[in-house]
C-alpha cells in the first residue's frame, strides 16, 4: 500500500503536515473537523503539496523530517525550489 505525505494550509495560515493512504478522504476528514486536533480548530483552506511513499514507515520518516523544517523550507518544497532547500541545509550545518 502506498502512503502520501501532505501539506495543508490552515485557516490561521499555518502549514500542517501529515500522512495518509487516501488524500481525498483525509482532506475531507480535516475539513469536517475529524482529521486531527490542530485542524479541528484551524480547518484547512488549501491542499498545497503531496509526495508518495512505498510504505507507512518511509512516509512517517519523511513526515517527521518535514515537520522539523522551517516555514521557509516547507514553502520551498511546495514551490519545488530545490536550490532554497539546499541553501537552507548548508546554513544549518554550520
Amino acid at each position: 500500500m502506498t502512503y502520501h505525505v501532505y501539506i495543508l494550509k490552515c485557516k490561521d495560515g499555518a502549514l500542517y503536515t501529515g500522512i495518509t493512504s487516501n488524500l481525498e478522504r483525509r482532506f475531507k476528514e480535516h475539513k469536517d473537523g475529524k482529521g486531527g486536533h490542530y485542524t479541528s480548530s484551524n480547518p484547512p483552506v488549501q491542499f498545497l503539496y503531496s509526495e508518495e511513499h512505498q510504505n507507512r514507515s518511509a512516509a512517517t520518516k519523511r513526515e517527521i523530517q518535514i515537520k522539523g523544517w522551517t516555514r521557509t523550507k516547507k514553502i520551498a518544497l511546495i514551490k519545488g525550489e530545490k536550490w532554497v532547500l539546499k541553501a537552507a541545509a548548508r546554513c544549518r550545518d554550520r
